[in-house]
């Protein structure tokens, strides 16, 4: 079921499947998210819970068991509640259920909430652990956005700029999706941006930084600085991600808190890369804001 959100001139559709929110326009009209032609990638704006890109093998241990499951999670496919909705926000909500459990063995409360603003829209994660012990997840967004914004415009017309000058290590994906930890040529040194082609898509898949200073990244026209700005503060990874081999007119930009399975990881889902645990009746909420710049 597809939502309508509306604040001023600015408008959104969220729908309950998947609890995305897929469509933002601001008072031109403009829209400013992919369409999920599915000639290039049918997704939009998934949520990525309770994992992050691939497990090793498609399998994790969870109390000496091996659980399994498909890459970024079920919280992208699921069904939602809705829980709360206004004019200009909704909260989403999806509880664990017989098939949930079948492969994550916890009982939980996710909340997926969207809110509009005069000038973009904030999205936020409330996450419950409703079970009698501790619980490890990982979660993320997966943020469409059309790439060029503009007709006549071209995707290398965009660019990436950072909050701040950054130096970090972009970390490379193996053939099966997992986090190999080697170095290459992809790394941002002494830099707050770069320009935007199809190639290191095409070659590497996802351009993934950990730790950065900056809390904010822009996707914007080199010449005129048009584009949207999103603040990430509180998840550690930052992803970029399109189709570059079949050349998408969309980029991805992907605030994650975990992510795919490392090469040398133990196994264990608890021990997962920057890997959230709530002990029974904790909560974790974590958010990002889009604005047009």
């Amino acid at each position: 079921m597809e939502l309508i959100l509306k604040k001023g001139a600015v408008q959104a559709v969220v729908t309950t499947k998947g609890a995305e929110l897929i469509s933002f326009k601001d008072a031109g009209k403009k829209e400013y998210i992919w369409n999920g032609n599915p000639e290039y990638w049918s997704g939009r704006n998934p949520v990525l819970f309770p994992i992050v890109g691939t497990l090793k093998d498609g399998k994790i241990e969870m109390d000496g068991k091996v659980c399994e499951m498909g890459r970024h999670g079920f919280g992208r496919l699921s069904d939602y509640a809705v829980a709360e909705q206004s004019e200009e926000h909704v909260v989403f909500e999806l509880k664990a259920n017989e098939e949930t459990l079948k492969m994550y063995p916890r009982r939980f409360v996710l909340q997926v909430g969207h809110k509009l603003n005069e000038d973009g829209f904030t999205t936020w994660f409330d996450v419950v652990n409703e079970d009698n012990q501790p619980m490890p997840f990982c979660i993320g967004a997966h943020t469409a956005f059309k790439c060029p914004m503009n007709e006549g415009e071209s995707f290398e017309d965009y660019e990436i700029v950072f909050d701040q000058e950054e130096t970090a290590q972009n970390h490379l994906l193996t053939p099966q999706g997992c986090i190999s930890g080697l170095e290459d040529g992809y790394r941002l040194d002494h830099t707050d941006r770069f320009g935007l082609t199809h190639e290191p898509f095409a070659e590497l898949d996802t351009l993934i930084y950990r730790n950065l200073v900056s809390t904010g990244v822009k996707l914007s026209h080199k010449e005129t600085g048009k584009g949207v700005h999103m603040d990430f503060a509180g998840f550690p990874f930052m992803a970029f991600w399109t189709m570059g081999a079949k050349k998408a007119p969309y980029i991805c930009i992907e605030p994650w808190h975990g992510c795919a399975a490392w090469t040398d990881e133990t196994g264990k889902f608890e021990d997962k890369k920057d890997v959230i645990v709530l002990q029974p009746g904790e909560k974790k909420h974590l958010e990002y804001t889009v604005k047009m710049v």
